[in-house]
This record gives structure tokens, C-alpha cells and sequence, in this order.
């Protein structure tokens, strides 16, 4: 077999290899180019069959800052992902560490209604929940949503268990041999070896918040001050819904913040749901 039919071996084979690849990659950003593009067009354009700016409407984008109060929108999300993301890392890791670690009665019942804290549906709870906090006086604020990740969150502590769990007892044991006690075994050892499995549950709880609609439609829909982006984004849509070319421009801009933190942390995040599977 000559040189030139290997190649052409080697390039159908790749084509072969990759097509569904290529496939199901073309299916899932073809919508990200098509709302891309209709940001970019005026209102009377996209309700024509036209797919193509013109002219390119760069002052949707314009708009976008002056017509809509985006930073506000901007800032309550990021208090709301950031805090929410802080307070569940500092309540649930320590959680995830002792049903995982540290053997004491009644561990398994614990864990047990952690599960089913999972499968609960929010409806549930929602109505007392709120009674709580409308007495308390923090409704119509995102407080609600952020404080009470400060109690641990069922998934989080789930999820971090398992990951804990993928570590070996040894080296836990070997810390306390060296007089470490368990907040020194937690933070010194199992910490830095669970890097991957925090960062995911991070994440996870980062863009849960960023993406919350039902929790701030609950609380805050009374007071726009408060609002954050994915209800903001819902009441703009409801009032605008003629100018898709705006809309669109703003759907561009909530959308970016959550792509650029998924692109500089996929690497961890997919390391993380690796190896937290690996034990159950």
C-alpha cells in the first residue's frame, strides 16, 4: 500500500471517526449563532424570514446598557452566585467530610434524610419558607435565597461525600498520628486532595444561581431594585417581545458571564464529575 492510500485510509477514517462529532456540534451551535445573529438586526428584520444582519444593528448592544438597568441586574446576580457559592462551599464541605470520614451513631439516618431533602420538591416547603421570612422582613430582597446556604446544601453535601470518599482513610489516619485534629485533617489534608470535587459543586451551585428564576420571581418580583438577570431577562422579554433584535442583545450579554466561567473552569469541573463518580 502506497503513501498516498494510506493518507487517504487515514482521512476516511477521520471523517468516519468524527461526523457524529461534527454532527451533534453544528446542532448545538446553530442556535447560539442564530440568537448571535438576530442580536444584531433590527426589530422589522427578524420578523421577516431574513437569517442575515442588514444592516447590522450594533446599537441593539448600545441599548442594551442604556434602555435596560443591566448592571443592576449584573450586580444582584453576581452577590446572589457568589455569596450562595461561598456559603455552600463553607457549610457543606465540612458536612460531606463527617458523614464521609467519621463514623457516629445515627450517620446513616442523617444521610439518609440528605437524600431525601434531594427528592423533595420546593413546593413543599415553599409556603411556610416564606411565611418565615416575610416575618423576619426580608422579602422583596435576595436574602432569602443566599442565607440559608449557610445551613449546607442536601446536593452539595451529597455530592461532596462521594468525592470524599474516593480518598483513602490512610491519610486522614496518618495527620491524626502527627497530632492534627479533625479541623486540621479537613483543611490541611482532605481539602487540598478534593480541589476538583469542590470546584465542581462550586459550579454547580454558581451557575444555579446565576440561572435562578423561581426563587427571585418568589421574593423579589415586588422590588426591581433586587432584581437579577434571569428574572430581569424574563420581565424585559415580557415587555419587549416584539424587538427580538434587543432581546436578543440582552440574552447575548446574561449568557456571556456563565460561558467565560465555564470556559476557564471546565478542565476542573470535568475532572471533578470524573472522579466524585468513582465511588458510591
Amino acid at each position: 500500500m502506497n503513501h498516498n492510500t494510506q493518507s487517504r485510509h487515514r482521512v476516511l477514517n477521520f471523517i468516519a471517526d468524527n461526523t457524529i462529532l461534527a454532527v451533534l456540534g453544528a446542532l448545538f451551535i446553530a442556535p447560539i449563532v442564530l440568537v448571535l445573529l438576530t442580536s444584531f438586526m433590527s426589530g422589522r428584520q427578524t420578523l421577516t424570514a431574513s437569517w442575515w444582519p442588514d444592516p447590522w444593528e450594533w446599537d441593539n448592544y448600545v441599548k442594551a446598557f442604556t434602555e435596560v438597568p443591566l448592571a443592576s441586574w449584573f450586580a444582584n446576580s453576581t452577590m446572589y452566585a457568589v455569596l450562595s457559592t461561598v456559603f455552600m462551599i463553607v457549610s457543606s464541605v465540612p458536612a460531606a467530610y463527617v458523614l464521609a470520614k467519621i463514623k457516629f451513631r445515627f450517620s446513616n439516618v442523617i444521610f439518609l434524610a440528605i437524600i431525601v431533602a434531594m427528592l423533595l420538591p420546593p413546593q413543599v416547603t415553599i409556603v411556610p419558607i416564606y411565611v418565615m421570612w416575610a416575618k423576619i422582613g426580608l422579602t422583596g430582597t435576595l436574602w432569602p435565597l443566599i442565607l440559608p446556604n449557610l445551613l449546607g446544601s442536601a446536593f452539595s453535601i451529597f455530592l461532596l461525600r462521594q468525592f470524599f470518599l474516593t480518598i483513602p482513610s490512610a491519610y486522614a489516619d496518618a495527620a491524626r498520628v502527627d497530632g492534627a485534629g479533625e479541623v486540621g485533617v479537613l483543611l490541611k489534608v482532605m481539602v487540598p486532595m478534593t480541589r476538583s470535587g469542590i470546584a465542581a459543586a462550586a459550579i454547580f451551585q454558581f451557575f444555579y444561581s446565576w440561572n435562578d428564576f423561581f426563587g427571585p420571581l418568589l421574593y423579589t418580583s415586588e422590588n426591581q431594585q433586587a432584581w437579577p438577570v434571569a428574572y430581569g431577562l424574563a420581565t424585559f422579554h415580557g415587555s419587549h417581545g416584539t424587538d427580538w433584535g434587543m432581546t436578543m442583545a440582552v440574552t447575548m450579554l446574561v449568557t456571556l458571564p456563565v460561558v467565560i466561567v465555564f470556559f476557564f473552569a471546565q478542565r476542573v469541573f470535568v475532572e471533578g464529575i470524573n472522579l466524585t463518580g468513582v465511588t458510591g
